[in-house]
């Protein structure tokens, strides 16, 4: 069977309606997933079941528009464009086609010229972008951006600045790090909660570490959740909401910031002589950041901070985690990242057998293994346990066969008699009778050609044996 060219919705819709199929949802479900009244959901149904996947294909796919321009028409427009407009516009070129009775409208045109190779699509002018006022409040709005650059002007690769910069003053935090990943923004914002606490919101741009692309599972679609990464999740259990800076002028505030951080931290970093991250680090934490933000810093409109403190039940370390989410394997095991973890039992009457937990790796390496909230006794096995040996099969005890005895008439009658015997008994090297295993032996057989041809002649004694056992 070929591939199946199917758009985004056609393959939700597969996902959705297989579900249906193996009796893991309900068709009324599905079609409020899939966003379908009910009687369209059972007409996409009933073809599914019929068609299966290539039923779910829009039926116009590959067909040829109904509203198409005839392709004579085409290539008449087309070669009266080479002919007299080749330096025209699309635009111009179909005002002068519609007065030479070639009706087409510039954006068939366009595409039309695009397609043939006559015409490139112009870059479209920059949008115009607007001032945007700083926040009121300290804690309202911190923005957030990592600047890879040359740090230490060759004494070292490259690295990363992790820098955080409040909306309403300013104020700033940075840390160093070697690349711009998951770990590097958590222990910046854990760092910076600990400081200054909690804000309210993050304005970051559109990294992967922020934000995903992916379509929600049917589980995130049946609990109505978008789909997040691993740090947009520490941050819904933190209360703290993510704004998408979908240009870098939109978080400029964090932008001309790291050009201060790469004017001025790079040439203190030459000449105080540091050319390592730790070193770095505790330059920036007891000296830089302070000089920098009373400098640069600003007085916010409002008086009041809008910064939460950490309260005594968070626990910052677990919640800044990565949290995977793996099944108990039948013999309790659990693998992550190609390790194995034996978990123990700790209730009787708690068996997590095919259940789903989550593996959690905090910063520091730490691990733990949690089920519904609750951490679990486990340990790490040093090589892949090996499965077990299947049990025995119970195989019924053969019963002994007797052999029948030598006068047995299973023997004498000729019933068991093998080729052997036969072979033997027909060469004469072998005698029958009733009382005994002795018999005569046969006439000689005629040669072909004689009397009687190949047909041999039961012998008298054999005759008398066949009627007495009839």
């Amino acid at each position: 069977m070929g591939a199946i060219l199917m758009s985004r919705k056609e393959r939700r819709r597969m996902e959705l309606l297989a579900r249906v199929r193996d009796k893991l949802l309900k068709l009324v479900k599905a079609a409020e997933l899939m966003q379908l009244s009910y009687r369209q959901a059972k007409r996409i149904w009933q073809r599914f079941q019929r068609e299966g996947d290539a039923g779910l294909v829009h039926r116009l796919r590959g067909r040829r528009s109904v509203h198409a321009k005839p392709l004579a028409k085409r290539q008449a427009m087309l070669a009266r464009y080479r002919e007299r407009y080749a330096d025209f516009g699309p635009t111009l070129a179909a005002e002068y086609l519609v007065q030479e009775g070639y009706g087409i409208d510039h954006e068939t045109l366009r595409r039309w010229l695009i397609q043939e190779g006559l015409w490139q699509s112009r870059r479209k002018r920059q949008a115009h972008r607007q001032w945007r006022e700083r926040r009121a409040h300290l804690g309202e709005l911190v923005q957030m951006d990592g600047s890879y650059h040359d740090w230490f002007e060759g004494r070292r690769a490259w690295a990363v600045l992790m820098v955080m910069i409040d909306d309403a003053t300013s104020r700033t935090y940075a840390r160093f790090f070697e690349q711009e990943t998951t770990i590097g923004a958590m222990e910046s914002f854990a760092r910076y909660s600990r400081r200054y606490g909690l804000p309210q919101a993050l304005y970051v741009d559109l990294d992967s570490i922020y934000r995903t692309d992916r379509e929600p599972t049917i589980s995130e679609q049946l609990h109505d959740q978008a789909p997040v990464t691993q740090f947009g999740r520490a941050m819904r259990r933190l209360g703290v909401q993510i704004v998408p800076a979908y240009s870098p002028q939109a978080k400029g505030r964090v932008e001309r910031r790291n050009g201060v951080f790469q004017d001025r931290l790079v040439k203190a970093l030459r000449l105080a002589g540091i050319n390592d991250l730790p070193a770095a680090n505790e330059f920036l934490e007891t000296k830089f950041l302070g000089e920098l933000n009373r400098r640069f810093s600003v007085v916010a409109a409002a008086v009041a901070d809008l910064h939460r403190p950490l309260g005594r039940e968070l626990k910052l370390d677990e919640v800044l985690s990565i949290e995977e989410s793996r099944v108990v394997a039948a013999d309790g095991t659990v693998r992550w990242h190609n390790r194995y973890f034996q978990v123990l039992r700790q209730k009787a009457e708690l068996s997590l057998v095919t259940k789903s937990i989550i593996v959690r790796q905090q910063r520091t390496g730490r691990l733990q293994l949690l089920y519904r909230g609750e951490s679990l006794h486990w340990k790490e096995l040093p090589t892949r346990p090996k499965p077990a040996p299947p049990p025995p099969r119970l195989r019924r005890p053969v019963r002994p066969v007797g052999l029948p005895a030598e006068q047995h008439p299973w023997r004498r009658f000729g019933v068991a008699r093998t080729n052997t015997f036969c072979r033997e008994w027909a060469t004469g090297k072998r005698v029958f009778d009733r009382g005994s295993s002795a018999r005569p032996p046969p006439p000689s057989t005629p040669h072909r050609g004689e009397a009687g041809g190949r047909k041999r002649q039961q012998p008298e004694a054999d005759r008398s044996l066949v009627t007495t056992n009839r």
